[in-house]
């Protein structure tokens, strides 16, 4: 089947699906294949759920008289079919990535920018190479810009995602200790994130760009750009005031102050970058303001949750030593009895036990009342013995003893990598 054929069969569908247990009617389902599954299985049942066409790549499935196709690859279908739909399009695209913030970034982007304009943008962290072509795939006529968010946990990984997406604009938030692994350590981390200004670099196209950043400054001092910062040469200068307790502080444009509802002064370039956008796509700056005080995070990232009379901070989306640090030292700033429950970080190779005991190290010297470490990693990176210190090596175990023994502080913070799932232990505080 050839590009415009599928691109076709697209224009008649409503949605492009890849998961069976949730079919969209009138969708176009390409049947992906991974490890323990294996979508071609599934075609003729996404049919039969509402499916207007399946795309498989198994020849033994398709049956064209029910209105399956088959291709060579079904996921290089649906990246060729998400760029040859990118090329039809008529609006402008911004694209950003970043070892920190980025999703809350693309998040507060959408909302400020949906005061004004009908807005496509990444669900969730759809945001790696099947997550960027759906993204892609969800923009219709009706849209008139595109927030896509990238990531990448290796070299080249957001050249391909560039060269989908064809970003107009791209912005990344910043560089830090995230899948070190996969990049090679932290310069690696650099070249990657890096590749989205390599591409907007060789089609003259245009960055947004954090001035309080040198790293940022250094990198794209050759490519059209849109500054903003503390900076007052910056394009649209903006002053940050002091936090606010742990909360974020307020940002101050002109003479707008604007303060948001997230934690932690780690975000204020996030909202930064949000104002900035939003600036130079002429949404007026008083719903500017009135979408960043409106916004909630409700992802597991920078929430903030009330239980039974204790305000817990929950950050437990994923980790990396560089976001770990700052939110505890943030944490630290917040007025009262204080506990941290902090889970393994991930993807960090080689150093992943002596990152681990930096961050031992730095929760003991900023002497919050009680510690609980979980995780393999952990679990290993406290070697001495102290009553407010408590090791565990997995969620299971640490899930039983705080059943038994529940934090007692007012304020509790709680982060750690995916694959933690740290959002469990909610279950043990009562509403």
């Amino acid at each position: 089947m050839n590009i415009e054929t599928l691109y076709s069969l697209y224009l008649r569908s409503q949605n492009v699906s890849t998961d069976t247990r949730n079919i969209p009617l009138k969708s176009l389902f390409f049947a992906l294949k991974g490890e323990n599954f294996n979508g071609n299985e599934f075609a003729s049942a996404a049919i039969k759920s509402g499916a207007l066409f399946s795309i498989v790549d198994e020849k033994e499935f398709a049956d064209e008289n029910n209105d399956i196709y088959y291709v060579e690859d079904t996921l290089n279908a649906l990246q060729k079919l998400a760029q040859y739909h990118r090329q039809k399009l008529n609006i402008p695209i911004i694209a950003l990535t970043g070892s920190n913030g980025k999703t809350t970034t693309k998040e507060l982007i959408t909302a400020v920018l949906s005061k004004k304009y009908q807005v496509a943008s990444t669900v969730g962290n759809l945001n790696n190479h099947i997550g960027v072509p759906l993204t892609l795939l969800s923009i219709h006529p009706n849209h008139e810009i595109a927030v896509v968010e990238m990531g990448a946990n290796h070299q080249m990984e957001i050249d391909f995602l560039s060269k989908i997406a064809q970003p107009d604009f791209g912005y990344i938030t910043n560089f830090g200790k995230a899948h070190l692994e996969g990049f090679g350590g932290v310069d690696g981390v650099i070249r990657g994130k890096s590749e989205l200004y390599n591409h907007l670099r060789e089609h003259s196209k245009t960055v947004f760009v954090n001035c309080d950043d040198e790293k940022q400054i250094e990198l794209t001092k050759d490519i059209r750009k849109i500054t903003f910062g503390q900076n007052p040469q910056s394009k649209f200068p903006i002053k940050y005031s002091k936090s606010l307790n742990g909360h974020c502080p307020e940002i101050i444009y002109e003479s707008t102050h604007i303060l948001s509802q997230l934690v932690g002064e780690y975000n204020q370039s996030n909202v930064a970058a949000a104002l900035a956008i939003g600036l130079t796509f002429e949404v007026p700056l008083e719903l500017i303001k009135e979408a960043i005080e409106e916004y909630q995070s409700d992802n597991n990232r920078s929430q903030i949750i009330l239980r039974n009379n204790q305000e817990i901070i929950l950050d437990a989306y994923n980790a990396n030593p560089t976001s770990m640090e700052a939110a505890l030292q943030n944490f630290s700033k917040i007025e009262g009895e204080k506990a941290v429950i902090l889970g393994d970080m991930f993807e960090l190779g080689e150093t992943s036990l002596s990152e681990h005991k930096i961050i031992a190290d730095l929760v003991e010297k900023l002497g919050f009342n009680t510690i609980y470490l979980i995780g393999k990693n952990f679990s290993q990176s406290f070697d001495k013995e102290q009553n407010n210190v408590k090791t565990f090596i997995n969620r299971t175990e640490a899930e039983k003893f705080l059943s038994e023994n529940p934090p007692t502080e007012k304020h509790l913070f709680i982060k750690g990598s995916r694959g933690m799932a740290l959002e469990k232990l909610l279950d043990i505080f009562p509403n």
